[in-house]
């Protein structure tokens, strides 16, 4: 397995297809008063779901994005799509993808050590990515990888997005 960066000419545009299988989500519950913003979210057993939906790489909403593909031989087997947050000075990860057959061996691992070594060689303060509150899986990985909690949007994809399960929850890591 190896890594190297994705030139921007020869995959602009690719399709990234990203699958994975959910037994829990995170159920936001927020109390609010005049004196208290309170919320938490809540591991909830469910039956299995399954979400599939793609995206593409370097897209023309981020600015200066870097793409790498982690290489079993000649076929590329996870993906890692990374963009600077210049006005804070974060490093944004905007895709994170490993091939469903090769996930829990490592490779996810070897993708976020990457992004982590990149942010510190940009003399980054932050590393930060979006995941949704149905990810238990996904949710567990980062946390395993050093990311915490950073903050959520209760209506970022519909307005039903609480009830749905599906609330975006930015986790990242100070560095």
């Amino acid at each position: 397995m190896h890594i190297s960066e994705l030139p921007r000419e020869q995959f602009e545009g690719y399709e990234i297809c990203f699958s994975y299988e959910s037994k829990a989500y995170y159920d936001l519950r927020m109390r609010t008063s005049e004196n208290v913003f309170a919320l938490e979210f809540v591991r909830t057993p469910c039956a299995p779901v399954r979400k599939e939906f793609t995206d593409k790489l370097f897209a023309p909403y981020w600015d200066d994005p870097r793409a790498y593909g982690l290489w079993d031989g000649r076929e590329m087997r996870g993906i890692l799509e990374i963009t600077p947050e210049n006005w804070n000075n974060r490093l944004r990860i905007t895709n994170l993808c490993v091939q469903e057959d090769y996930r829990r061996r490592g490779f996810g691992t070897l993708l976020m050590t990457r992004a982590r070594e990149i942010a510190r060689a940009q003399h980054r303060r932050a590393l930060i990515l979006e995941t949704q509150s149905c990810n238990a899986a996904a949710i567990s990985f980062y946390m395993a990888q050093g990311l915490s909690f950073m903050g959520f949007n209760a209506c970022e994809y519909t307005n039903e997005d609480v009830p749905r399960h599906e609330v975006r929850i930015e986790m990242g890591c100070l560095l």
